[in-house]
Formats: C-alpha cells, structure tokens, sequence
C-alpha cells in the first residue's frame, strides 16, 4: 500500500450499477396494509418499504395478474382518473357492478 495516491490523474467511470438503484415515489397504501408491512418488516428484522419491493418485485418474477373480480369490494372514483372512459371501459363496467 502506498503512502499517498495522487487522484488527480485518474479517469471518471460510469457506475456499473446505476440500472439497480431504486427510484423514490410516492404511494398511498391503506392504514391496514401498512401496519401489516410494517409488523412483518419488524420480525423479519428489515425495513417495510425493502418488504414491500421484495413483495412487487415477486409478484413481477411470477408474473402474477390481478383478477378484476378481486376488485369488486371497493370502487374507484371515476372522475379522479380522465384516462379511465377511454383506454378501459370493460373494467370501469365491472367496477361499477
């Protein structure tokens, strides 16, 4: 090992892990699964928002879809989604049932 290093002939690299890093956003999750992340995360000895990706990040590895029918008890309000009418109007009927 050297005493000293001189950095200042050294040359910039990309870092090779930048397509790994996360991005922040922000979600509104229901009070009940957040507790129910939250208590998981605690016993798993990790934090919840690490749990939750790992959850995503599964279901994604799965390719596991959400079956319309699931969504049957809550409805979502129209008007706070414009795009909604035109691109999806099956799936607005059957959340209106």
């Amino acid at each position: 090992m050297r005493a000293e290093y001189d950095f200042s002939t050294m040359e910039g690299r990309k870092n090779p892990y930048v397509r790994r890093l996360k991005k922040q956003v922000t979600i509104r999750l229901g009070e009940d699964v957040l507790a129910y992340f939250k208590s998981m995360a605690e016993e798993q000895g990790i934090p919840y928002q690490n749990l939750i990706n790992l959850y995503l990040r599964d279901c994604m590895a799965q390719g596991r879809k959400l079956e319309w029918g699931e969504l049957s008890t809550f409805s979502l309000p129209a008007p706070c989604m414009p795009w909604w009418r035109e691109t999806r109007p099956r799936e607005r009927s059957l959340l209106r049932s």
